[in-house]
């Protein structure tokens, strides 16, 4: 029969990582926050390699359009319906049963983000906005906990390593979300799948660094990477750090994680649709809600999702009250829409 650590065998035989680094990977906990491009990566290649505990969180459902680069998913997944973070699980599971991956379906906030990331050693970014990331490093430094920030737009990926009191932090890089309209955005860059592996194995590594017990090893820059323009470089961050002036890091001003900044909608990037959250979490019954919009629309309906397609615009409910309304970018449309067939 054979040894638990086996499957294991040419990782431990890297030195640096070794069989003492692989058991304390085994015990280790990461919380993966979005299950997208970067999330289902970054979780496909966690779970690979025997981090013992790893909790994914997606607030999203697959599209077909998803495939191009998120490498856990396949055409039978986008037909069932589920979401992300279900899918992201079951597949997992069958890739290595050693390891507990832990789904939720949710979306991440000030509410929340101590129930989900508490237990965990490490926070790993697969998200694709800024009010979240933002959210997560507010976090990160309150409770002294390490996270892995990554993002990528066309061939172009950046990452970067978040140690509490050691490093610059996402706010020293970037004090203030970008406003609307000036970086660009999936919607008008595009993503190429071979730049989010390449961010995704960056952060990957650096989650495995910590986690093995080889922090020495992180790496304490911003990497920026280009595929197109065969390009990747390395920007020191320590004298923004040294400066003390960052909001986060050097103010202790937390105002993403108490809940003064942040909003309850979110256009969703490459996808003509728009979230709605309600002020407070509720536990609706969906398959009663189906009941209610059959005669309206072509309804799917799940333990994990209600969707229903009335033609140009598509809602799919989450149990949460959690709403995604498809075919606009637009908030009030959304909204009025979302009026129409629930109730406000």
């Amino acid at each position: 029969m054979p040894e638990p650590l086996d499957r294991y065998s040419k990782q431990m035989r890297f030195a640096p990582l070794g069989r003492e680094g692989q058991v304390k990977l085994g015990s280790a906990r990461v919380l993966v926050v979005g299950c997208g491009a970067l999330g289902s990566s970054l979780a496909d290649t966690l779970v690979r390699a025997g981090v013992g505990h790893v909790r994914i969180v997606d607030r999203d459902f697959l599209e077909l359009s998803n495939l191009q680069r998120q490498v856990l998913y396949d055409e039978h997944d986008v037909a069932s319906g589920l979401p992300k973070a279900i899918a992201a699980a079951n597949k997992l599971g069958a890739i290595n049963s050693q390891v507990v991956v832990e789904p939720f379906v949710e979306d991440v906030t000030y509410k929340n983000i101590d129930r989900l990331a508490d237990d965990c050693d490490v926070i790993v970014d697969g998200t694709d906005n800024f009010e979240v990331r933002f959210l997560l490093n507010d976090y990160s430094l309150s409770a002294n906990k390490p996270w892995v920030y990554g993002g990528v737009i066309g061939a172009e990926g950046q990452s970067m390593t978040i140690l509490p009191g050691e490093t610059a932090c996402l706010a020293c890089l970037l004090p203030e979300p970008p406003p609307p309209g000036v970086t660009p955005t999936c919607d008008t860059a595009g993503v190429l799948g071979p730049a989010v592996s390449m961010v995704a194995a960056i952060q990957s590594a650096e989650v495995l660094k910590l986690l093995s017990g080889n922090r020495h090893a992180i790496n304490r820059k911003l990497t920026i990477v280009d595929l197109w323009q065969n390009t990747l470089r390395q920007v020191s961050l320590e004298k923004l750090h040294a400066a003390g002036d960052c909001r986060a890091c050097g103010q202790r001003d937390f105002a993403w994680l108490e809940g003064r900044r942040g909003s309850t909608t979110a256009v969703l990037c490459g996808r003509n649709a728009v979230q709605l959250r309600p002020d407070s979490p509720q536990q609706l019954n969906l398959e009663a809600l189906a009941d209610q919009l059959e005669s309206v629309a072509d309804v799917l309906c799940n333990p994990y999702l209600l969707r229903a397609e009335t033609g140009r615009f598509t809602l799919t409910l989450f149990p949460d009250g959690r709403a995604i309304i498809a075919g606009t970018d637009d908030v009030a449309e959304a909204r009025t829409f979302f009026a129409q067939m629930i109730g406000n």
